[in-house]
């Protein structure tokens, strides 16, 4: 699975992309979630606060409860604003 990191969450995890093979029972948006919050105190803090966080699951916008699976791209990224 290929894990995107955008904006602040890039700085706070240190990185900007990431391949991972998420463990058995990382089934959904929220799982993943889980699991990434301890790979480093940098994710931790990334997923601190889910309310200022957004996802998109093959480029298309998901919530916490959208399903992954091995071979997605998942990406994190700060509420986006027009203007």
């Amino acid at each position: 699975m290929k894990v995107l990191y955008f904006a602040w969450l890039r700085s706070k995890t240190g990185v900007g992309e990431e391949t991972i093979d998420p463990p058995p029972g990382v089934d959904t948006v929220a799982d993943l979630i889980a699991h990434l919050r301890g790979r480093s105190p940098g994710h931790a803090a990334a997923f601190a606060t889910l309310d200022v966080v957004r996802v998109a699951v093959n480029q298309d916008y998901g919530g916490l409860d959208t399903p992954v699976k091995p071979g997605d791209e998942v990406a994190f990224f700060p509420p986006v604003t027009g203007g």
